[in-house]
């Protein structure tokens, strides 16, 4: 926790810049959770195939729906965030948490798009976006912990 106000203000500036990121990240992972729950048909606009994806094999792991995993990770996120503005002494922590799965979130996605790319031959845009805003997220959070890093230096 630091007690320069610039720093402190940029700090609360990246926490909202994830929250908000997870926040669409959530809304993105529970249409394709609900798309894939109901059997319904994703609205891609012909954009690509989310039918080909979302069916296919790679949508499961174990039953449960990839989208399902996608969720829980971005509402763990946004909590995370939230708990972070509220307990600032967590904020080593939280952040520490929130790069770890964002970690983790980035590499199965990049492994989701491999598959979508390589095996599948088929793109979907909800996925391409959830991409985009783990990457995102992963990124601010990398330099909330170079930031963090530097200023306990």
């Amino acid at each position: 926790m630091t007690t320069n106000p610039a720093a402190r203000n940029t700090q609360t500036k990246r926490q909202r810049a994830i929250g908000l990121l997870a926040a669409l990240g959530s809304i993105d992972a529970l249409y394709l959770t609900w798309i894939k729950v109901s059997d319904a048909k994703a609205a891609c606009a012909s954009l690509g195939d989310c039918e080909a994806v979302n069916t296919s094999i790679y949508s499961e792991i174990i039953g449960v729906p990839v989208a399902m995993l996608g969720l829980a990770m971005y509402v763990l996120i946004v909590v995370l965030v939230w708990l972070e503005a509220r307990r600032p002494e967590l904020t080593e922590w939280v952040q520490l948490a929130v790069f770890g799965l964002a970690l983790v979130g980035l590499i199965f996605s990049g492994w989701l798009t491999y598959v979508e790319i390589e095996i599948l031959q088929a793109i979907c845009p909800y996925c391409v976006i959830s991409a985009v805003l783990i990457g995102a997220i992963f990124a601010l959070s990398v330099i909330g912990l170079v930031q963090g890093t530097a200023m306990t230096d």
